[in-house]
């Protein structure tokens, strides 16, 4: 028995609220979060910090994962996957004609503009490179919906956006430089936000497989995705003891409270399997996500 959804006005506040997804935006901050931390820990003693950039940083990262939001509820809508009543995710906004196609169109247009406002004053900072990093998230926030999260490829994007360009382009803007450690914790970061993905994957390997959306879930099949899950994050703490070799030893030490939390996580997946209840997994794992993050960087500054 499907649950009635609410009726929410069309276009309304409540509704790009919703289409919003504001509980995604850890995943946009936790990167920006630990490249700060690095780059204020490597500045300390200095005037080299500075703050207008590190907030245009965290400004540009969220209108991106909002605009991110936004592609995907428009796509998945148009072709198919969302509007279904086997959707085992929370509702979304263009399926349940809480937004119009229309409306979210030009939304997309204004997210993207605003996006590149905020970021095109970073290349005063870092150089004209900046406008390279900028072009290449703007053109894979599109391309992660409509190509290649259905080849399989989603998880490759998570780590290289989610970890590696966020992480080491916000570190670089601030040192003009990127060090071998920074770049391995932006792998590790990478890693901790893929989790996210790989348990949304899991929990819709079965509805996915109907619209041939071909996610790594379900190339490596369920037993592979769940170690992989487990994997990631006993790696992105491993990947954590660079820190020691810096003299940062809290900022490896710490995050093993998150890996704690990863674990149990990892246990009510087994238990769970399937269904509706892996959203609370879900759950679990952004909670996680975001406290790895805050561990990292207060071992980084401490």
């Amino acid at each position: 028995m499907t649950s009635i959804p609410p009726h929410i006005p069309t276009n309304s506040l409540k509704a790009w609220c919703i289409a919003a997804r504001p509980k995604t935006l850890s995943g946009a901050a936790v990167p920006v979060m630990i490249g700060l931390a690095h780059a204020y820990a490597d500045t300390i003693g200095t005037s080299n910090f500075q703050v207008l950039p590190a907030l245009l940083c965290l400004l540009f990262a969220f209108v991106m994962q909002i605009n991110a939001n936004f592609i995907n509820d428009f796509f998945d809508f148009k072709n198919g996957i969302d509007n279904t009543s086997q959707r085992l995710g929370p509702r979304r906004a263009c399926a349940q004609h809480w937004i119009t196609l229309h409306a979210m169109k030009h939304a997309i247009a204004a997210a993207t503009c605003l996006a590149c406002i905020l970021g095109l004053p970073l290349i005063f900072y870092g150089g004209m490179f900046m406008l390279l990093i900028g072009a290449l998230c703007v053109v894979f926030c599109f391309l992660y919906t409509t190509h290649l999260s259905g080849k399989g490829l989603g998880d490759l994007l998570v780590l290289v956006f989610f970890g590696i360009v966020p992480v080491c382009a916000t570190y670089y803007i601030q040192c003009h430089e990127i060090t071998w450690q920074v770049f391995l914790s932006s792998i590790a970061c990478g890693m901790v936000i893929d989790t996210l993905l790989v348990v949304n994957n899991y929990r819709d390997r079965f509805t996915d497989l109907q619209h041939q959306k071909i996610t790594l879930v379900i190339r490596i099949g369920e037993k592979p995705a769940r170690l992989l899950y487990l994997f990631l994050g006993i790696a992105a703490c491993t990947l954590g003891i660079i820190h020691c070799f810096c003299g940062q030893c809290l900022a490896f030490t710490l995050p093993l409270l998150y890996l704690l939390l990863h674990l149990f996580s990892y246990l009510h997946i087994l238990r769970i399997n399937r269904g509706k209840p892996l959203n609370k997994c879900l759950g679990q794992t952004a909670r996680n996500m975001f406290i790895y993050g805050l561990l990292v960087s207060i071992g980084l500054l401490l």
